[in-house]
């Protein structure tokens, strides 16, 4: 009776200490997944939705991961689960995606234990974000703009611009070609880089001349938009 009532009691003393430890793992994760969130909102575009998520993101895969500790078997399930969920109902940037993991990851070696660990490596990913954000790594010069011009079916689109590209842009690209008006017209998308912004009215002015005065859009381009996955 007397070891019963002494396994009863170390239950009660381990199932208290990984209560505690748990709640101390969770709320670390969380105030790590505040820093992640905040390096997200400094360095880039944002979302307030997916900027929130990136808080609760390392609590729950803490939460997950120290619910099946010392279980193989859920162990493999809840990560075939994790590989089949679908983060983002809309198409994400390479950005977003590395956020994602940034804080999965975080909230996993939280989950173990390891909360120098993951503090150390919030601080470095961290740090190696603003110090490419600041510096402008990969940055373009100059700003890429999405040039859409509407010419009737009888002309060739093929080098119709070509000499007012190479008079006003830095680089042009022509990336696609649709028909419109019951293909009596085509639509045709540019990204382009101007060489001065100064000079895009008339950049668009020889461009309407040359099309029939039909309609021309120019406007910025979303780097993230642009991305392929």
């Amino acid at each position: 009776m007397e070891s019963i009532l002494a396994a009863l009691q170390a239950s009660s003393v381990e199932t208290t200490f990984t209560i505690v430890d748990a709640i101390i793992d969770a709320l670390a994760s969380g105030i790590l997944g505040l820093i992640i969130s905040l390096t997200y909102i400094k360095t880039g575009k944002t979302s307030k939705n997916f900027a929130r998520t990136l808080i609760i993101l390392p609590i729950l895969v803490c939460i997950v991961m120290l619910a099946v500790n010392g279980n193989f078997g859920t162990s493999l399930a809840v990560v075939g689960a994790f590989s089949l969920v679908r983060f983002r109902s809309l198409q994400g940037s390479s950005r977003d995606i590395g956020f994602i993991f940034f804080a999965m990851a975080i909230g996993i070696v939280c989950a173990i234990g390891e909360l120098p660990l993951a503090a150390l490596v919030t601080a470095l990913v961290c740090a190696i974000h603003f110090g490419l954000f600041f510096t402008g790594y990969a940055n373009h010069d100059g700003d890429e703009k999405d040039l859409r011009v509407t010419i009737p079916e009888n002309l060739d689109y093929s080098d119709i611009f070509d000499d007012l590209f190479a008079k006003y842009t830095k680089t042009a690209k022509q990336v696609a070609v649709r028909t419109t008006n019951m293909g009596s017209m085509y639509e045709i998308n540019y990204r382009i880089r101007l060489n001065d912004e100064k000079q895009e009215k008339n950049f668009l002015d020889e461009i309407r001349m040359r099309n029939g005065n039909l309609t021309v859009v120019c406007g910025r381009c979303d780097a993230n938009e642009a991305e392929e996955l």
